[in-house]
């Protein structure tokens, strides 16, 4: 028999692992993939953003979170307690002009490495192609395998990136052991967008420096024009208020006022066509003459009441599942206890990192977030094991 089993390599199972390994007990992480960390390598591809440098409490009101422990979580394990985690296995980091946090490495590999390195020289045991059946029952490449361990972990991820072992397959499981589970939804995604042919030479082209108005929510970002729609890092931003049923806004111009556009465009010479007088007078770029000749057509006789700070965005339904960096959903907080057992077994059994009903943006907070509740969950199984 095994102290505490964990299920699923992503970073907030590892971290788990880790505070458990660190209090002496023997633990086995099984995933069922060939290796571990598939997504978190996957994510390290483009930068590895381990957090966001600032206040815990700047921190926190960027998670969607109906449970109040989820707030301790992060106090206990925020943005400077990541960068000293990260510094602690001997990954340099540095902070981006956004206050993004990443290694200096610029992908995951390394620091996987540097962590894996800790965690089998604590003696930690890994099993990889063992997709869990449910209990400690497992699926291998040498068959059906049963698992005893005192303290179970789960860590199973989401369903998003199914291709990397996170298809949301557990909720059948965790539905017959009486679990409640939130439906997941996609969560920092792109939106569909029914283009008509004239935006198709603008596919895969960045759309900058614009302002995002969402309910009383305004941002500066930019996006990208994709041939099923919009998706980027501004797109993210505002997502999940969009995928709840509010309107996105555009302001295309956010740093002209609309004082300023109306003076700009009394110089126009008369011979000018309208999106020539725009682009000399206004310094409109292809895609952003485009977006208005795409959604504010037809055109006022006096341009200055073109809707240049506040284009109205026709979006159409989020991107699949599968496209999303992130989901919503997941298990419900009403199952769980404070310290994220759930409450429906006897078998102290834990739930950790995206399999939680919890959602914040990108910029750090979802790395942020599993490490925490692993951290959080790992601790308390540690404790528990102690009793």
């Amino acid at each position: 028999m095994t102290d505490a089993l964990i299920i699923g390599a992503g970073p907030a199972g590892l971290m788990a692992a880790e505070q458990l390994a660190q209090a002496g007990h023997k633990v086995i992480v099984a995933d069922a993939m060939p290796s571990v960390g598939r997504k978190f390598l996957m994510a390290g591809k483009s930068g590895l953003n381990l957090t966001k440098d600032e206040t815990t409490a700047r921190c926190l009101v960027q998670f969607s979170s109906s449970f109040g422990t989820f707030n301790s979580m992060i106090e206990a394990f925020g943005p400077s307690d990541v960068q000293a985690w990260a510094l602690g296995l001997e990954q340099d980091i540095f902070t981006g002009s956004s206050g993004r946090v990443f290694p200096k490495a610029m992908k995951a590999s390394p620091l996987l490495r540097a962590w894996m390195g800790r965690l089998t020289g604590l003696g930690v045991e890994f099993k990889t192609k063992w997709r869990w059946l449910g209990d400690g029952e497992f699926q291998t490449p040498e068959g059906i395998q049963v698992l005893t361990p005192k303290v179970t972990v789960l860590a199973l991820g989401g369903a998003r990136w199914s291709r990397l072992g996170s298809d949301g397959a557990w909720v059948d499981i965790l539905e017959k052991m009486g679990a409640k589970t939130v439906p997941f939804k996609p969560a920092n995604m792109g939106f569909s967008v029914d283009w008509s042919p004239h935006m198709a030479k603008h596919f895969g082209q960045p759309v900058k420096t614009v302002g995002l108005h969402v309910g009383d929510t305004h941002l500066k970002g930019e996006f990208v024009i994709s041939k099923t729609g919009v998706e980027g890092s501004g797109i993210y931003a505002v997502s999940a208020a969009v995928r709840d049923g509010a309107t996105l806004i555009l302001d295309l111009l956010p740093d002209l006022t609309q004082t300023e556009i109306a003076a700009r465009l009394k110089t126009a010479r008369a011979k000018d066509s309208v999106l020539n007088t725009l682009r000399k007078r206004l310094k409109l770029d292809a895609v952003k003459l485009a977006l208005l000749n795409e959604w504010a057509r037809p055109f006022p006789t006096n341009l200055a009441d073109i809707p240049f700070k506040a284009l109205s965005v026709p979006l159409g339904d989020p991107r699949p599942m599968d496209e999303a960096i992130s989901t919503a959903g997941g298990v419900s907080w009403d199952s769980l206890d404070e310290n994220l057992r759930l409450t429906c077994t006897d078998h102290p059994t834990y739930c950790v990192g995206e399999m939680l009903d919890w959602e914040a943006p990108t910029g750090g907070y979802l790395i942020t977030g599993c490490l925490a509740s692993g951290r959080w969950a790992g601790l308390a199984a540690a404790s528990a094991l102690a009793t």
